[in-house]
């Protein structure tokens, strides 16, 4: 019985640890590592209980190689000596446009988000924010409304330039270059992936993700739905080369932003909402927020720029 326990964890450590990728449904799956290691430490726990040695041996390896890649995300990390100006971001996907507007419109007064990206954004949800007076507070954007989950924002308190959307599939992630005050550039990019929910969906899922820029002088930040946790290889790949997870930064790593309580309660829940801060930004300010009528967790983060 305890090999029946055993055996899983550890082809999972094995997978998760190899730097290989599977397709569907290692990619959909692979997003409840940490739950895994939870799974690893009862198996040895089990085996222990039977004094099954051998099967107990199995799981502690499991769950000693699996603990270093999840146990840093409720660490804080340090930051680098970034003495620019702040930068307040908050980023929220409206579930096709249903957010209950009046109190994303609250959680931008509370925030006071510099920068706000949108996902799933519809132009039903682009009137009512209009009509709301977000433009009173943050005037400059870049706006692409589609009906249905392709639609994509970036609103800002300061001027912005668009660049083409990245569009893979049906999923538009916009972009633009803000200009901040104090002269710095800065490229946002709300962030919004295919879906890897089934077999097939995996090529739009990792183009999507592997189209996020990168590389450069530039100073980016990417916000938004990345239906990607930290252990999917894509979202390694983007921390590799040079962006910092701002929940991760500040020991916050565990908050899971999908779904919300209330929303498909069956599900357990994961982190898939990020804001990825460029590694020279410092990470001062993270939250999981609150927002009726969508499964997300809207996700908070204030930068201070180098």
């Amino acid at each position: 019985m305890s090999w029946i326990v055993v055996v899983p964890f550890a082809a999972w450590a094995v997978v998760r640890l190899s730097g290989f990728e599977p397709d569907w449904p290692w990619v959909p799956v692979v997003a409840y590592t940490p739950y895994a290691v939870g799974g690893a430490l009862a198996g040895l726990l089990l085996a222990c209980a039977l004094r099954k040695w051998a099967a107990g041996t199995v799981a502690l390896v499991s769950v000693l190689a699996m603990t270093p890649v999840v146990l840093p995300r409720a660490l804080t990390d340090g930051n680098p000596e970034a003495k620019g100006p702040a930068l307040r971001v908050l980023a929220a996907n409206l579930l096709v446009g249903r957010a209950d507007t009046e109190e994303l419109m609250a959680l931008v007064a509370r925030m006071r988000p510099d920068v706000l990206t949108l996902q799933e954004y519809t132009p039903d949800a682009e009137r009512r924010l209009k009509e709301a007076g977000l433009a009173d507070t943050l005037p400059h954007a870049v706006t692409h409304p589609l009906n249905g989950v392709g639609g994509s924002a970036v609103y800002a308190r300061y001027p912005l330039k668009g660049e083409k959307m990245i569009k893979v599939g049906p999923f538009g992630q916009a972009r633009a270059w803000l200009t901040h005050p104090e002269g710095a550039r800065v490229e946002i990019v709300s962030v919004h992936p295919c879906a890897p929910k089934r077999i097939g969906r995996q090529p739009c899922w990792q183009g999507g993700l592997e189209a996020l820029p990168r590389g450069g002088d530039a100073l980016r930040v990417l916000a938004g739905d990345f239906n990607a946790t930290l252990d999917h290889l894509p979202m390694r790949d983007l921390l590799a080369a040079g962006y910092r997870d701002a929940a991760d930064v500040m020991g916050r790593g565990f908050q899971a932003t999908w779904p919300q309580q209330g929303s498909l309660n069956r599900t357990p829940r994961v982190t898939i909402d990020h804001v990825l801060a460029d590694s020279r930004m410092a990470v001062r300010e993270f939250q999981v927020l609150s927002l009726k009528k969508t499964d997300h967790h809207p996700v908070f983060a204030e930068l201070r720029l180098p």
